[in-house]
């Protein structure tokens, strides 16, 4: 088994709705158990910003999957959802990323693990934070609670 720390994030059509919906889905894979969710915070775009503020949240997880299987599953959530990747950092229903996967540093084509911005992200870092905030983040071997910035613009969600 291996702990792993996944971000949920949407910004089109009912965002809180869509985030549960994921978290069912992704529950319900053979293989993935969902352990704890963060609050929902409510977060202004990055990169692209002339799209909705996105909802966003983050999952610690058991799994028995490999990092590829996690990957799959976790692209699936987002097509199940209606994800479509017109243009980076562009809106969308559902974004699925994989930021920890035990301690393990991975680098791949398709998956770099410790997610590669996760460390320039409030959006990221204060709801890992709320769940995880003694877990030590491979590449900086800080532990979450060192890395999370004060941020003012990544606000608790109250729906």
């Amino acid at each position: 088994m291996i702990t792993a720390y996944l971000g949920l994030g949407s910004n089109v059509g009912d965002r809180e709705s869509q985030l549960q919906q994921a978290i069912d889905i992704l529950n319900h894979f053979s293989g993935i158990d969902v352990i704890k969710c963060s609050p929902i915070y409510e977060t202004a775009p990055v990169g692209y910003i002339d799209q909705p503020n996105f909802l966003n949240l983050c999952l610690e997880i058991v799994t028995t999957l490999s990092v590829e299987d996690l990957l799959e599953h976790c692209l699936d959530t987002e097509k199940q959802l209606h994800r479509v990747r017109n243009e980076r950092w562009g809106p969308r229903t559902l974004d699925v990323d994989i930021l920890l996967y035990g301690d393990s540093i991975i680098e791949k084509d398709n998956l770099i693990v410790p997610h590669p911005r996760m460390n320039e992200r409030a959006f990221v870092l204060i709801p890992l934070n709320d769940i995880a905030p003694n877990i030590v983040e491979p590449r900086s071997q800080k532990m979450i609670s060192a890395l999370v910035p004060i941020d003012n613009s990544v606000v608790r969600y109250e729906n």
